[in-house]
């Protein structure tokens, strides 16, 4: 009996039996559509995450000071100095400054956190505005009590209509209003439509430390993104003598960071996805050890006729390899479906890959194989004699 005629034989048993073989296939369903979700979701927010840090500028250089002392300081001026000297590397500058504060606006009052910017942050990431117009170097020279607020603090606080030129009250102190961003996340709290922009020098009044230990520089291009790391780690460590009083980052490492971690993370749920697969295959075991015992008397009678052991055994692993694979061509259209369905109710970009369909796909036919495999070995075995005698 060649391939074609195991195959044949194999789906006419799938048709004959078909809740038996429903049931057999369940665990390989299982498994293969929670292999394609889980990996599907975890592509989706890795590529949610990239985005979020490609939009803050791939040439983005992040500067954190730790350690400070009465000898050894670094201020704005030093920064600045150092980007006037090195204008081929280093195109922009900005110090930034964090602060929570009260935002209120007439009987409306949320907290908010504040960001301390300068003008040049506009082009260190990719800022947009739906109205009016963003800080200024006389603002952030002057110290003026201006702002760009988000969408959300928007339609938040002046509940949908324009909020440009109103006051906004932060900490009790009034800030003007002089540009709104565009809405790029639905306006939700906690996104990046929740933010509020104000001069560096204005925010470190409101943080009331007054310190300033963060800085982000924008490379000319992705290729000057290390050296202008290395300038800035040279910088700093003559003024520090010591690599733990402050760290300087990449956009790049960073999401090399967030995918090796969501990698890992992906790797550890394929891993449970995959017992329901190990379980869908001890299914097919038991199920095709039930079918040699029904069989018993029609592998007696093909041994008879003079089938071989080989071709016994191709049968039974073809069939149970059929079995599996139904099984996972199942799975995988219900997995699609699912992680539509998933992407939709967490509002995140998932769309099943190619390559997540393909190993479910394989792993489920190697499962057949593999389980099918000692099924066909007891019945290539089987003595024709005793087997023809069984009732």
């Amino acid at each position: 009996m060649n391939a074609k005629q195991c195959l044949s034989m194999a789906f006419k048993s799938l048709k004959g039996n078909k809740i038996q073989a429903f049931l057999t296939m369940l665990g390989i369903i299982i498994g293969v559509a929670s292999v394609i979700v889980l990996v599907s979701l975890v592509d989706g927010m890795a590529k949610d995450m990239v985005s979020q840090f490609e939009n803050m500028g791939t040439n983005l250089v992040s500067v954190n000071i730790q350690g400070r002392g009465a000898t050894r300081t670094v201020d704005v001026e030093d920064f600045q100095e150092l980007v006037q000297e090195n204008q081929d590397i280093i195109a922009y500058f900005s110090p930034v400054v964090s602060a929570s504060v009260s935002a209120k606006y007439q009987g409306e009052n949320l907290s908010a956190s504040v960001t301390g910017v300068s003008e040049d942050y506009e082009h260190l990431t990719e800022i947009n505005l739906s109205q009016g117009r963003f800080l200024s170097y006389i603002d952030v020279e002057r110290s003026q009590k201006v702002c760009v607020i988000g969408s959300y603090y928007e339609k938040e606080l002046f509940a949908g209509a324009s909020a440009l030129d109103q006051t906004l009250r932060l900490n009790g102190e009034p800030y003007r209003v002089i540009g709104v961003l565009e809405e790029t996340a639905d306006s939700e709290e906690g996104s990046a439509d929740a933010v509020i922009y104000t001069p560096y020098t204005s925010a470190a009044k409101l943080s009331f430390n007054g310190v300033i230990s963060s800085y982000q520089l924008g490379a000319v291009d992705t290729d000057s993104v290390e050296a202008a790391m290395a300038l800035a780690d040279d910088f700093l460590y003559d003024v520090f003598e010591d690599e733990d009083l402050y760290s300087i980052t990449s956009q790049e490492e960073m999401i090399e960071t967030v995918d090796e971690m969501l990698a890992t993370v992906s790797s550890v749920l394929v891993g449970i996805a995959g017992i329901s697969l190990l379980v869908g295959g001890i299914g097919i075991m038991n199920i095709m050890l039930v079918s040699v015992i029904e069989r018993t008397k029609e592998i007696g009678i093909r041994k008879s006729l003079g089938a071989k052991r080989k071709d016994i055994m191709r049968q039974f692993v073809i069939e149970a390899s059929v079995t599996s694979a139904m099984g996972g061509i199942v799975g995988i259209l219900l997995g699609i479906v699912m992680a539509y369905g998933a992407g939709s109710l967490l509002d995140m970009t998932v769309a099943p890959t190619l390559s997540a369909i393909l190993l479910a796909f394989g792993v489920s036919v190697f499962i057949g194989i593999l389980f099918g495999y000692f099924p066909a070995s007891k019945a290539a075995k089987l003595n024709p004699i005793d087997a023809l005698r069984y009732d």
